[in-house]
């Protein structure tokens, strides 16, 4: 028979780690200030209001908002022809605000002042006096009017929005103000334009003439949109967009990498 094998067992107990006597534990506790006492929010259902939060992204924009804004990004995105890039080079502030101080004199009449005019003529008339002088100098507006006026030659001056929607309006406006040697400006603001003639909007106005202290000030434009639009043939010759969104130039620099 085998001789009996004795097995040995190790067990190891865990350590009881006992704190020190007379060691006690300490727990931090914050100083409540009286004056000013802790008043945390409840938002939840029935409580505290919620916050106001920017809801922008989840509202649903009507539709001239939306179209408005994608436009923005096409023109940004997709290659502008020269044509309709230069509808974004308008006058600056100064020289707009120029420009519309003499604009403004030139007003149309209303229709009040116009049948106060023409009745004051026929009063004189009729008592044989003289009857008075002509219809004032006004601007002149509406684009198929004015495109007449360019084609013959009689408007001095004219004053295109750069905002027009669609912008196939006056697109053509340019080279044949450039054909015709007619001196052209582009300004910011169908609207600004709209009220001096008393409308919401007008895209286009032509000056045919005006008096004789103001004839200077109307040269110099002249010459300031001879120099800036009509003679200046790089912006017939500059494209505007192709500018890509920053996920996409993120992309590009990589690729480049």
């Amino acid at each position: 028979s085998s001789p009996a094998r004795s097995r040995c067992v190790l067990v190891i107990m865990p350590q009881n780690r006992r704190t020190k006597k007379g060691a006690k534990k300490t727990t931090k506790v914050a100083k409540k200030d009286p004056l000013y006492p802790s008043t945390p929010r409840n938002f939840g259902i029935g409580n505290d209001i919620q916050p106001k939060r920017d809801l922008g992204r989840f509202v649903r924009w009507p539709r001239y908002v939306r179209v408005q804004r994608q436009r923005k990004i096409l023109y940004t995105r997709l290659k502008v022809p020269p044509s309709i890039n230069q509808f974004k080079r308008a006058l600056d502030r100064n020289q707009a605000s120029e420009v519309f101080k003499l604009l403004a004199k030139y007003s149309p009449e209303t229709r009040k002042e116009k049948d106060t005019r023409i009745k004051a003529e026929a009063e004189a008339k009729a008592a044989g006096k003289n009857a008075g002088s002509d219809a004032p100098a006004t601007l002149k507006f509406g684009l198929n009017h004015v495109t007449s006026l360019i084609e013959n030659k009689k408007a001095k001056f004219v004053v295109i929005a750069h905002d027009v929607d669609p912008i196939e309006l006056v697109v053509f406006l340019p080279a044949l103000c450039r054909k015709m040697e007619i001196p052209y400006v582009i300004v910011k603001g169908k609207s600004r334009l709209g009220a001096l003639v008393h409308q919401k909007k007008a895209t286009v106005l032509a000056v045919c003439e005006v008096e004789k202290k103001d004839q200077a000030k109307l040269e110099n434009f002249q010459e300031l949109a001879m120099s800036q639009f009509n003679n200046n043939v790089s912006v017939l010759r500059t494209w505007g967009g192709g500018v890509m969104g920053l996920r996409t130039q993120a992309k590009l620099r990589k690729r480049e990498e």
